[in-house]
């Protein structure tokens, strides 16, 4: 045997060390846990039970996503990040958040690599945001839909008097660049957060800014209290208040320190009125120069009052333009019977929802009741406990159980594109779920069981053939459900019955039990 030489057992030796200091944990969506520099990470894990590991080795927690990363926190409020599905081959996976802010707050203006459709669960929020160049502001309410496209600045202000604020949301990634839940540019702040345009040199700060330096100081450093901050007097006549409602040119003057300027109004007529009379005055030999320049003067001031006239009414046009909210609890719902109903909301139901690529989803069932055994042929499904709870079942191609597991309230879940799945409410209490799907198109999901199934439209010798069964018999099986879509309460487990021997060992010992209280007796 040949000896080996101390410096290649050496080199051997470090190669060993180093390849077991790689590090091997990966994230559940199969891409690197990436941590931030500056941000707080948070894993919260569900309830949900644990499940075997099924086909291709995929275990319950593959679908039940349990992991919720914190990427803004401060007194003001949070938000929360639940990092998509992924499978090879899979198209970029849909993030979900979660927003929370208390009263009067506002989340200070920014912009992302991503697209967010915008639900507001609870509480009333303004959102401001650059559409065509100029700024639109709408009061989303409880029930509204909203699109925040990628790359477009906005804030959000939370207007619920004393109402906590709370938003979901989907995270579109189709347009980012990088890895991770989303890339957020802040275009406000101070030492924290840091505003993005104070990575530039000083010195252009200033040049750009037109400021002096202690200027530039106060802009970069009186802002300490993070993204998501307190208004104090939001809600009270004041500063603030009278700030908000200004419009959008009194406002970037407010900004530059300039002082409030009352709005002329627009008389047509006194403008020819005071034409006409210089015109007599002129005619008259009365012109001096004081009136020549209170002329000048006075046109030049009209000619601004209509540059201001005209950006107000393309500020109106702009807003009338920009997409409304979309409110789901004043729609009338897709379906509805006795159990429950559910609405599904597609681009030609809300047009913004086409450029994400993204549709939306509402379901509500009454206690026990259950949305029939479905697939999905279009989209991948994410879905949102928003109150009581029950259970979700997910199918495997092969026809294994790929998850049977307890939601409740809070609770994230996701069902790839084609998988068989369905949802049942507690007997306790309705269960309530909202969620996103990966396609904007009109979803046609396919029934496997119920009236309106596949089995009943394709009822015939030969689906009864491929079952092993008579046609009649078949065709008795399949129309024994009069319900479609969502399906009347899960019978409860009958108790089961005692055999005869069993029945008489416990006469037996009820009689030995009476015998010996008499006796004590």
């Amino acid at each position: 045997m040949a000896r080996i030489k101390p410096r290649a057992t050496l080199l051997l030796l470090l190669l060993v060390m180093f390849f077991l200091s790689v590090p091997m944990t990966m994230g559940y969506d199969g891409e690197e846990e990436e941590e931030e520099e500056g941000e707080e990470e948070e894993e919260e894990r569900g309830h949900g039970g644990r499940g075997g590991r099924g086909e291709r080795g995929y275990s319950e927690d593959k679908f039940l996503l349990q992991h919720k990363k914190k990427i803004v926190k401060t007194e003001a409020g949070e938000m929360k990040v639940v990092r998509g599905f992924r499978e090879k081959n899979m198209e970029i996976p849909m993030h979900i958040g979660f927003i929370n802010m208390e009263p009067k707050t506002l989340f200070i203006p920014q912009y992302l690599d991503s697209s967010l459709i915008l639900f507001v669960r609870r509480g009333e929020v303004k959102i401001g945001w650059i559409y065509k160049d100029g700024l639109v502001e709408k009061q989303l309410n409880m029930g509204d839909v909203y699109r925040i496209p990628a790359g477009s600045p906005f804030y959000m202000l939370n207007t619920g008097e004393g109402q906590r604020l709370q938003i979901i949301c989907s995270i579109d990634k189709s347009e980012s660049i990088g890895p991770g839940p989303l890339k957020k540019f802040l275009i406000a702040g101070g030492t924290y957060p840091t505003p993005v345009f104070a990575g530039f040199d000083r010195r252009i700060l200033r040049t750009a800014f037109n400021v002096t330096s202690r200027e530039l100081d106060d802009i970069l450093t009186r802002q300490d209290e993070g993204p998501i901050i307190y208004v104090p007097d939001a809600h009270q006549p004041g500063k603030w208040a009278s700030f908000m409602q200004l419009k959008q040119r009194e406002r970037l003057d407010g900004l530059m320190g300039r002082e409030e300027e009352e709005d002329e109004e627009d008389d047509g007529e006194e403008e020819l009125v005071q034409e006409k009379q210089e015109k007599q005055e002129e005619e008259q030999g009365t012109w001096t120069w004081r009136k020549l320049m209170e002329s000048v003067m006075r046109k030049q001031q009209n000619k601004e009052s209509k540059r201001e006239r005209e950006r107000e009414r393309e500020s109106t046009r702009r807003s009338r333009d920009s997409p409304d909210p979309y409110n789901l609890y004043d729609t009338e719902p897709d379906f509805r019977n006795s159990y429950g109903w559910s609405l599904a909301v597609d681009k030609h139901d809300y047009p913004p929802l086409k450029h994400s690529k993204i549709g939306v989803y509402l379901v509500n069932l009454t206690a026990g009741s259950m949305m029939a055994p479905h697939v999905n042929p279009r989209a991948t499904e994410y879905g949102i406990v928003l109150s009581g709870g029950g259970t979700v079942q997910v199918v495997y191609p092969n026809g294994s159980s790929a998850m049977n597991t307890e939601v409740r309230e809070g609770d994230v879940f996701v069902v790839p594109r084609y998988f068989p799945f369905c949802q049942i409410a507690s007997r306790g209490a309705p269960m309530e779920f909202f969620g996103f799907t990966t396609s904007a198109r009109k979803n046609r999901p396919l029934f496997l069981v119920g009236a309106n199934s596949i089995l009943q439209t394709m009822k015939g010798p030969e689906v009864a053939t491929a079952f092993g069964m008579s046609l009649e018999r078949f065709e008795k099986l399949v129309d024994a459900q009069y319900e479609s879509v969502i399906l009347p309460t899960v019978p409860a487990e009958p108790p089961e019955e005692e055999s005869p021997e069993e029945e008489e060992e416990g006469e037996e010992e009820e009689k030995k039990k009476k015998k010996k209280l008499d006796k004590e007796s």
